[in-house]
């Protein structure tokens, strides 16, 4: 005879505990000391959407149960952890096979040998906020949402995080609207299953919304508190429209959560949730609990959106004031191609000072001078913020402005050198008195001539320029790399400090100008662990760019943007520079400093401009000027002084006083003087240069109504578009520019 609570021998068969195990609402994962895995239930399966494995198979996934990436550390120093005999107990967010999200509650525990000894870990999991532990849940949960929002500086970011954490866990439909100057705009719309709203029913991203005065949604903005419709079969409100009332008939809306984002006093929009018959729940309702969650999980997606609106400010606010500081647009130059690139260095929060402005010190420019030369600046401010970026835009005017000087790269360097001391700014020293100190700039500036192919330059603690030429890439060869601006020794005049050297470009070849943001880069979050050397990722670089082919410098700039992998950890500007294939037309010729050659420059002048096509008016005007400019040189080499000469004499010294009678010494000195004219043929202008051995600049002076002379240069300033002098190393250069196209 059984007694009461005795078992059938079926009975006890259906009690087994593999078949209590298989029967469980709960997830049962078992695996031994490395991961092979011993055990999986059903229930595992359809939680973490995953099929089963056999028994003793390894599965690298095991322990990790498809947790995010970001968070597989954790994962291997609590498998640590429970090893050593600990329990531990959490939550974490898990992707499926299927690409959904869902928040898992786990508890981990050691498996023992009857011994005592750890053999394993047994692993129990369920989803969070679907178990009658809810509020223990909840805690855990917020935590969770807490540092995906954190991790987010960017609007549609947060949205889109936003979005993907509520739907399908705790959502069907999950829709954010955000203000806009006064108007609520719809910037999130996301639905189960990659189920899409028909047309003209829900309004879609973008659309201005406007929920009718009665609407749960516009009681939730108008009272600031999150509203709650728990069964939509129970209650009836005004709809947004018949066609959003019809759709919502379709699938069977049967409950809806309402939040406002608040924040600071201020409502930033809505967060909207709702449950459908498109899918099938266990509870097809939301209830108080649920809205008090919601009402929470809204807290911190306001704060979130709220820093990542302040954010997005602040980079729009950086963003312009760079985009001012650099030139707006590059001018249109003969015999060069030009590409520039800027990128600000990625937020990061860990340089020790929060999240840091996007702006930086990093610059380039490029200066019509000249006769058609141009000059080719890039530069690098240390530091960043800013600082970095007023202080960058205080060089750039004052090289711009010395640049127009027509001086050798190294003296303009020079001045610069003093003007960033001059900018130096005071800070606390070690005695309580404040101290300049200099910012220290790199600056690599060069001036090209397209005609002569000549590439003058001189450099300040910059990284060389890579020379791209014939399939190859290298370092272009520099022979003196200068200090740093503002760091050279007291003592040490400048002039002693920057170098000039000059080179020939040959044609076609390209000029890749570059600051160091484009080989110090921030490892991705995938990389192995090695951090490459600067001169690993330059070498690099080097090697792609040799195996690009034919390609215009704008597809050259974007390839050697992405070419060296990981993040932007400082700003970056490239500058490309290309020289034209082809020689420019250009004529010359020097003749001595006579009145009778000025018709004879005026010839050469028509001849030139008539095989090249200017057309008659403008190179009448162009040959009318090279008269003015020619006549001024050799009025004044009759009236310049003696020249200094070296004078070597095989007998004995000649008195003072008899010294400066030596005859023909001043005819001989003047006889020798002589100008060259110099005529370029540009793409929409023709430059015309006269050289002379004349240290004297020339300038306009006001003529009087008696005066035989001083309107030359009148002339020239009033019907030339651009003009000026320069020194030269044996006198002046004086120039100008006469477009060819009528104005």
């Amino acid at each position: 005879m059984k007694r009461w609570g005795d078992l059938s021998q079926d009975a006890a068969d259906h009690l087994s505990p593999a078949s209590v195990l298989d029967h469980a609402e709960m997830a049962v994962v078992v695996t031994d000391r490395f991961s092979n895995l011993l055990y999986w239930n059903p229930f595992a399966e359809k939680l973490f959407g995953r099929p089963s494995r056999p028994a003793g198979s390894r599965d690298p996934e095991a322990l990790s149960m498809g947790i995010m990436e970001k968070d597989h550390p954790l994962a291997v120093e609590l498998a640590k952890h429970v090893l050593r005999g600990g329990v531990w107990e959490g939550t974490f967010d898990v992707t499926r096979s299927d690409g959904t999200m869902i928040y898992v509650r786990a508890q981990a525990v050691p498996l023992r040998h009857s011994s005592g000894s750890v053999t394993g870990i047994v692993i129990t999991a369920r989803e969070a906020m679907r178990s009658n532990e809810r509020e223990k849940d909840r805690f855990g949960l917020l935590e969770r949402i807490g540092e995906r929002l954190a991790g987010s500086l960017y609007v549609e970011e947060t949205l889109k995080r936003v979005a993907d954490m509520l739907v399908p866990q705790f959502a069907d439909h999950c829709f954010i609207e955000l203000m806009e100057n006064d108007r609520l705009i719809r910037r999130v719309s996301t639905h189960v299953q990659n189920w899409t709203p028909p047309p003209d029913s829900w309004r879609p991203v973008g659309a201005e919304i406007h929920y009718p005065a009665g609407h749960y949604a516009e009681s939730a903005m108008r009272r600031q508190e999150t509203i709650l419709v728990e069964d939509f079969s129970q209650v009836s409100y005004p709809s947004a429209s018949v066609a959003s009332a019809k759709l919502c008939g379709e699938i069977g809306m049967t409950s809806a959560i309402v939040a406002p984002l608040c924040v600071r006093g201020e409502i930033l929009g809505l967060m909207y949730l709702g449950l459908s018959n498109l899918t099938d729940r266990r509870n097809p309702h939301y209830d108080a609990f649920d809205r008090d969650f919601v009402g929470a999980i809204a807290t911190r997606v306001a704060l979130a959106v709220d820093n990542a609106l302040l954010f997005e400010e602040e980079r729009h606010t950086a963003e312009s004031f760079q985009k001012h500081l650099l030139p707006r647009a590059l001018p249109q130059l003969d015999g060069l191609r030009i590409a520039v690139r800027y990128y600000p260095a990625a937020p990061l929060a860990s340089h020790g000072q929060g999240i840091q402005t996007q702006v930086g010190g990093d610059w380039y420019d490029v200066i019509p001078l000249s006769a058609g030369r141009v000059g080719i600046v890039i530069g690098d401010v240390e530091g960043r913020g800013a600082k970095a970026a007023a202080i960058m835009g205080q060089l750039r005017a004052a090289l711009r402005a010395f640049a127009q000087d027509d001086k050798s790269p190294a003296d303009i360097l020079a001045r610069l050198d003093e003007w960033t001391r001059l900018v130096a700014t005071p800070e606390p020293g070690p005695g309580g008195d404040d101290i300049a100190v200099s910012p220290i700039v790199t600056c690599q500036y060069m001036v090209y001539d397209a005609w002569s192919r000549t590439l003058s330059f001189a450099n300040a603690g910059h990284a060389p320029p890579l020379l791209l030429i014939d399939g190859t890439c290298q370092e272009l060869d520099i022979h003196e790399v200068g200090q740093p601006l503002g760091v050279h020794a007291k003592g040490i005049h400048a002039d002693l400090v920057y170098k000039e050297e000059t080179r020939t470009l040959p044609p076609g070849a390209s000029l890749l100008l570059y600051t160091d943001g484009l080989v110090d880069r921030r490892p991705t979050r995938d990389a192995d662990g090695t951090i490459p050397s600067q001169e690993e990722n330059l070498q690099l670089l080097c090697d792609k760019l040799a195996k690009i082919g034919d390609i215009s410098v704008e597809e050259l700039a974007d390839a050697a943007t992405v070419a060296v992998p990981g993040e932007i950890d400082d700003d970056m500007a490239i500058l490309v520079i290309r020289s034209s294939p082809a020689d420019l037309e250009v004529e010359e010729r020097t003749f001595p400093a006579q009145p009778i050659m000025v018709g004879e420059a005026r010839r050469m002048a028509a001849e030139a401009f008539s095989g090249w096509n200017v057309p008659e008016e403008r190179a009448e005007l162009a040959c009318l000027l090279v008269s003015e400019v020619v006549t001024n040189v050799v009025l004044h080499a009759a009236t310049a002084s003696v020249p200094r000469r070296e004078l070597t004499m095989d007998g004995p010294p000649i008195p003072f006083d008899e010294s400066w009678d030596l005859p023909g010494l001043e005819e001989e000195a003047v006889g020798e003087k002589e100008f060259t004219l110099r005529l370029r043929r540009g793409g929409e202008s023709v430059w015309v240069e006269v050289f002379d051995q004349d240290l004297r600049l020339p300038r306009i002076r006001s003529a009087g109504e008696n005066d035989e002379g001083g309107r030359g240069l009148y002339l020239v300033d009033q019907l030339a578009s651009r003009w000026g002098s320069r020194p030269t190393q044996e006198g002046k250069a004086v120039w100008f520019e006469i477009p060819t196209r009528r104005r």
